[in-house]
């Protein structure tokens, strides 16, 4: 028997708490973790394999890379640039996988306010394999929104970032 690691959930956010979750998987053959790694930390590359991200800028300096702490903006969804920042980075190594998360707000009030803890998990399976798991919670009324359309946009929108990425690491 296999078991597949998971994402680590604060609390806060925890799957079926908040207003918005989706997950999405892909399990692929012929790239390996670290490819995927080098592609999704390296914000520079993100607009050339996922057209719904833009505006990407990093207001305390840094970038494009993210690493543990970073702070950085991007808009996606329609939404105005979200302030995000870094809150788990580990890289793949030594048979773990590699785990990054970010969380992302948009403040205003009550109808236009966004909390976000945006997950991804990156790691290599046997037979040449690479399993790429991205997860997100959403609070607040847009969240709330999101969830209400059929299909969701953003488990379709993070589905196209997930291809993207396998097609960029390849």
């Amino acid at each position: 028997m296999t078991t597949q690691n998971a994402i680590n959930w604060p609390e806060k956010y925890l799957p079926g708490t908040c207003d918005n979750f989706v997950s999405n998987e892909v399990i692929a053959r012929g790239v390996t973790a670290d490819r995927v790694w080098r592609h999704l930390t390296d914000t520079s590359t993100w607009e050339s394999f996922y057209d719904n991200v833009s505006d990407i800028s990093f207001p305390h300096g840094g970038g494009p890379r993210l690493e543990d702490g970073r702070e950085f903006s991007f808009s996606t969804f329609g939404f105005p640039p979200l302030a995000a920042r870094v809150v788990e980075f580990r890289a793949p190594a030594g048979g773990e996988p590699g785990r990054l998360s970010w969380t992302a707000l948009q403040d205003g009030p009550p109808e236009e306010r966004l909390d976000v803890l945006h997950a991804w998990l990156v790691e290599d399976l046997a037979g040449g394999r690479v399993r790429v798991l991205t997860q997100e919670s959403q609070i607040g009324r847009p969240a709330a929104e999101l969830a209400g359309q059929v299909p969701n946009p953003m488990l379709n929108g993070h589905q196209a970032w997930l291809d993207g990425l396998l097609a960029a690491s390849r």
